[in-house]
């Protein structure tokens, strides 16, 4: 199925009307939105990606959706460790509840923007230079082994380069002034520290497209595919945290799962076949097989985790009464 202007377009304006419908209606006034429409809201994109992926099936058959949908779980997953990383963020800048709905809606914007133009990129890289996948599916590797190995270094915000670029070069005010980016001071214009809070959450998003995107392309080569997964990702990022902001401890494994995915991904862009067969070792891995191991994966440790965190609270209680 060839995808022209017109889905483009008609897409763009379906999810323009989600996102006016969220901040301009829903979320118009400052506040944490509540546990309940959270979880409402983050169960209203899966059902939009769902249909979606539906919608793929009638028009395209089980191969497009299959692609979009694996795309998509593939980006959700990896978006519930960026939602962690931001509340790093929160946490380490004290943000008020009320106001990390505006720096999460205008993150996503950003991300969105971002992503846009990183597909944009990659997709004119692989048609330019096919020998592009095999850097890509390189990357993704390493990428994933330094996630199963690496540190916290994301908690050390102090020592974010950003943060000490912008302290230096702009004033930076001592407290937050309501939702407010810049405020005057003795005359002059001042950032607040919702500022610097919103700059960082951009750079963990971009940070995180450059690891998720070229994963994507392991999937498929659809651009329209590529981008439409990680904007249903994306837009439910803002619900997802105030889901799972207060449950880290829940998903203490998850970060290995994901290093899995992004190895098995990276791997299967390296053999695959299509369009520029290596000359040593090809290996197709069908798409519902794909499919199946980046779920189950992520299902495993998810329910490590959980188990894991029960057993750990179940054996403090024993003590506490003991």
């Amino acid at each position: 199925m060839t995808f022209t202007l017109v889905h483009w377009v008609g897409f763009s304006v379906c999810i323009a009307f989600f996102l006016a419908l969220d901040l301009g209606v829903f979320h118009k006034n400052p506040g944490k939105p509540a546990f309940k429409e959270s979880i409402l809201w983050t169960a209203l994109w899966v059902v939009l990606a769902i249909g979606f992926t539906g919608m793929l099936f009638y028009l395209g058959g089980r191969p497009l959706a299959t692609q979009f949908f694996t795309g998509y779980f593939i980006e959700l997953s990896l978006s519930m460790d960026n939602v962690f990383v931001i509340a790093l963020i929160f946490l380490h800048f004290k943000v008020p509840q009320e106001y990390q709905h505006r720096v999460l809606f205008l993150g996503i914007l950003g991300a969105l923007l971002m992503r846009g133009m990183l597909i944009g990129v990659g997709v004119a890289l692989i048609n330019r230079f096919d020998w592009i996948l095999y850097v890509f599916g390189g990357f993704i590797v390493l990428t994933g082994i330094k996630m199963a190995f690496g540190g916290d270094e994301e908690s050390h915000m102090e020592k974010n380069w950003m943060v000490i670029a912008v302290r230096k070069i702009f004033p930076v005010s001592d407290e937050f002034h309501g939702q407010k980016f810049f405020i005057r001071q003795a005359g002059r214009r001042v950032l607040t520290p919702l500022f610097v809070v919103l700059l960082l959450v951009e750079m963990t998003d971009l940070l995180f497209a450059l690891d998720s995107v070229p994963a994507i392309f392991g999937v498929t080569r659809n651009s329209f595919l590529v981008f439409t997964s990680n904007v249903f990702a994306i837009l439910g990022l803002r619900s997802l945290y105030f889901v799972l902001a207060g449950a880290l401890g829940l998903f203490r494994y998850l970060k290995f799962g994901l290093s899995l995915v992004l190895i098995f991904i990276g791997v299967k862009m390296v053999i695959d076949p299509h369009d520029n067969p290596p000359r040593w070792f090809q290996y197709d891995i069908p798409d519902n097989v794909a499919l199946g191991v980046v779920v189950a994966t992520i299902a495993i440790f998810i329910s490590a985790s959980i188990v894991s965190a029960r057993h750990e609270k179940g054996l403090k209680s024993h003590s506490g009464t003991s």
